[in-house]
């Protein structure tokens, strides 16, 4: 049993691994990963599994691999302002990685099947929002979830613009699915052992691209007998954002202004160099196994990323490594500064005022 990249010392090294071996790909799909820790997502006594490139499943809670997660962010090919479903939203680490990138305007509602896993989203929502040093960097688009079986979701629903289902999907409900969508939305599935993109390209045109060869539990069907009825899920009304709210993410967003201006103004151009840190080297490997992990399972990428550079380049970048080493200084930099915070806090306003402004975050 084996992960399609190497374990991670942490998150950030595992994003690495993510990037190296090609799953993630773009920028806003990486600046979602690195801000949220996987770990965080994983009860304490199993933490340290989380920087592995696998599915973890305690009872009910369940997180797909890494591999997993970022080829279905990068399929979704989200961006600000659109509706987003996830349908077995679970623990909502999923659903809070693609509400950094929908920002205030979007929509983004989770279906899930077990009330203790609702709980559980809930509470590691609120940690992330009131703790993570990551979150004011973002405009988040809270996630909303609600309790009920997704093969039952009321017809009269809002279509969506972005859809992911966490299960496997049987072939009598493809049409289901694609449904939810909006004209010009995406699907992502699994459906036929591959992870599946479909694209809704006309009222009753679509276009399909397998992704991944893969392998997930499929999902629930409906169970009637107690009461012989459909239990329809009704999703979170699309409403707007009140006038308070607006305020508030208009006042961070002109402080947001600031900062960046008064960092171009100290700065020059406001491009300065990162502070560089001495990583664990870690080469590329293909991902030719099967991993089974409870009814889960996960293959090779359909489009095999390129080759490794060739050894002369790795003997280049390990000089270039030990060189770094030689640097002490450089190997630790400074504490993050949370400027947005600092400047809230320095207004000449009522303390609720800030507190409000600042999401009544802990940090």
């Amino acid at each position: 049993m084996g992960g399609a990249v190497s374990a991670g010392e942490d998150n950030d090294e595992l994003i690495d691994n993510l990037k190296e071996a090609q799953y993630i790909r773009t920028e806003l799909v990486e600046q979602a990963f690195r801000a949220i820790d996987r770990a965080d997502y994983y009860l304490e006594e199993f933490k340290d599994n989380a920087y592995k490139d696998l599915a973890w499943k305690h009872g009910n809670i369940h997180l797909s691999a890494p591999c997993i997660y970022s080829e279905v962010m990068e399929a979704l090919d989200l961006q600000p302002g659109l509706s987003f479903l996830n349908l077995g939203s679970g623990t909502g680490y999923l659903s809070s990685m693609v509400g950094l990138i929908l920002g205030p305007f979007g929509v983004n509602h989770g279906v899930e099947l077990h009330s203790d896993v609702i709980e559980y989203a809930k509470q590691k929502l609120d940690f992330f929002i009131k703790t993570s040093d990551s979150f004011d960097k973002f405009e988040f688009c809270e996630p909303s979830f609600v309790i009920g079986n997704c093969l039952e979701i009321s017809p009269d629903c809002t279509q969506y613009d972005r859809v992911y289902c966490g299960a496997g999907v049987q072939k009598e409900h493809e049409d289901y699915m694609k449904n939810l969508l909006k004209v010009g939305g995406i699907l992502v599935m699994p459906l036929e052992e591959k992870l599946t993109k479909i694209t809704r390209t006309g009222p009753s045109a679509w276009e399909t691209k397998k992704i991944l060869a893969v392998s997930f539990a499929p999902l629930i069907q409906p169970n009637h007998a107690d009461s012989g009825k459909s239990r329809l899920v009704h999703l979170p009304p699309v409403a707007v954002r009140s006038l308070q709210d607006l305020a508030r993410i208009a006042i961070r967003g002109t402080i947001k202004k600031i900062i960046h201006q008064e960092t171009m103004s100290k700065t020059g151009n406001g491009l300065k160099n990162p502070p560089r840190f001495k990583r664990r080297r870690v080469r590329r490997r293909r991902m030719e196994t099967i991993v089974f992990l409870d009814k889960e399972v996960f293959a090779s990428r359909i489009s095999s990323p390129s080759d490794d550079n060739n050894n002369s380049e790795e003997i280049e970048e390990e000089k270039h490594e030990e060189e770094e080493e030689t640097k002490p200084s450089e190997l630790k930099p400074d504490p993050p500064v949370n400027f947005l915070r600092e400047k809230v806090l320095s207004l000449p306003l009522p303390d609720p005022l800030k507190y409000y402004l600042l999401y009544y975050r802990e940090k």
